[in-house]
């Protein structure tokens, strides 16, 4: 199977959306982050004939699920998020929607995710990396064993920021211990800022966890 994918840089902090697509069948499909106005990705999706069905979320900051609305008719409660950050997607904090000038009504059908389980959406799997620190519901979702899609846990060169309410540094070295053990050339697509692999990360990330790689 050859999996595709277009990115989408959306909403007030051009976080960065994923749609991605088989090029078979029903060409089904699913997007992640959707950090704002979705009409283009629907417009898109349907302009290429894709069976869009479900939606998965990185975490609950507003940036990423700012869009979510705008899915709700389409894939339903398929719409996938931890279970530390699915209040955040219940009831997005009026303080974070005041400070990037957005809104969002929130969502209170969906499934939750935990560390190991697999998505099946047609034939992709999708296996759920549990990677706490920058939130405490933060995932990481590995698509076909060699697409890393780290939201905001892991950035090229960079990591995520630990300030904001629930942040924990020491839980976002745990999680990046994890993602070290990944083969270098798993490609990353992060929730800002371009794409990069576990090995460029593991030899220039100035916050690789000791230990794992890192060469200074």
């Amino acid at each position: 199977m050859k999996t595709l994918f277009e990115r989408f840089p959306l909403g007030a902090l051009w976080a960065n959306g994923y749609l991605f697509w088989a090029e078979e069948n029903e060409k089904p499909a699913f997007f992640i982050d959707p950090g704002g106005d979705a009409s283009e990705v629907l417009s898109f999706a349907k302009a290429n004939g894709l069976d869009l069905r479900a939606v998965l979320l990185t975490h609950g900051h507003i940036d990423h699920i700012a869009g979510i609305e705008d899915f709700v008719p389409i894939v339903g409660d398929n719409i996938y998020i931890a279970e530390g950050d699915a209040e955040l997607l219940r009831h997005p904090p009026e303080a974070m929607m005041r400070a990037i000038g957005v809104e969002c009504g929130g969502v209170e059908k969906f499934k939750t995710v935990a560390d190991g389980d697999a998505i099946t959406i047609g034939p992709f799997s999708v296996k759920v990396i549990a990677t706490p620190g920058h939130t405490p519901g933060s995932v990481c979702y590995l698509i076909e064993e060699n697409i890393l899609v780290s939201g905001d846990t892991l950035f090229a060169d960079s990591v995520g920021r630990t300030d904001l309410p629930g942040g924990d540094w020491g839980q976002l070295v745990e999680s990046l211990k994890k993602l070290a053990a990944l083969p270098d050339d798993t490609e990353v697509f992060p929730g800002h800022g371009p794409m990069t692999t576990i090995g460029h990360e593991r030899g220039h990330n100035p916050f690789w966890p000791a230990g794992c790689g890192f060469m200074r």
